[in-house]
């Protein structure tokens, strides 16, 4: 039997609430820990030591790739570095690889964040828009010069 409350409330909106984001507007990002980097330095060169787009292979294709490569913006793949985000690199795409292993395209280029805590894990892990750090700005460049455990231990204060 239906409910007369709920027939009557059907298409109804609350005053000033905002229809939920579109799926494709929202970019979705991947983690993974920087294996045999000590700081954000060292990755940034070992990125840039590529010179060009690169291919990073992993054993699945996330199952929310499209996602990752929504209209809104690509995603990016977030480096955790001694336990903090510390970087990413813009994904550009995704493809096969020898093996039937699946190949993430990246750029060759490491944008800096606001350090954030994040635990280390295996492989890779889905990072919400919502939850991922803002980059580093132009006016965060004395920021960006700090030593790693200076800005791991602010960060951990909640100053930076």
């Amino acid at each position: 039997m239906p409910n007369p409350i709920l027939e009557a409330c059907k298409g109804a909106t609350l005053a000033g609430a905002r229809s939920p984001p579109q799926i494709a507007e929202v970019p979705l990002h991947l983690t993974k820990v920087a294996f045999g980097c000590d700081s954000a330095d060292y990755l940034s060169q070992r990125l840039a030591s590529r010179g060009g787009p690169w291919d990073h292979t992993t054993r699945y294709l996330p199952k929310r790739h499209a996602e990752i490569l929504s209209e809104g913006g690509s995603g990016s793949l977030f480096w955790i570095v001694k336990h903090q985000l510390v970087g990413r690199t813009p994904i550009l795409g995704f493809g096969e690889a020898e093996g039937g292993r699946t190949a993430i395209r990246l750029e060759p280029r490491l944008i800096l964040v606001h350090p954030r805590p994040k635990r280390a894990h295996q492989g890779w892990r889905y990072l919400e828009a919502a939850d991922a750090p803002p980059d580093l700005g132009s006016g965060d460049a004395e920021i960006a010069e700090m030593p790693p455990a200076l800005m791991r231990e602010l960060a951990a204060m909640g100053l930076i």
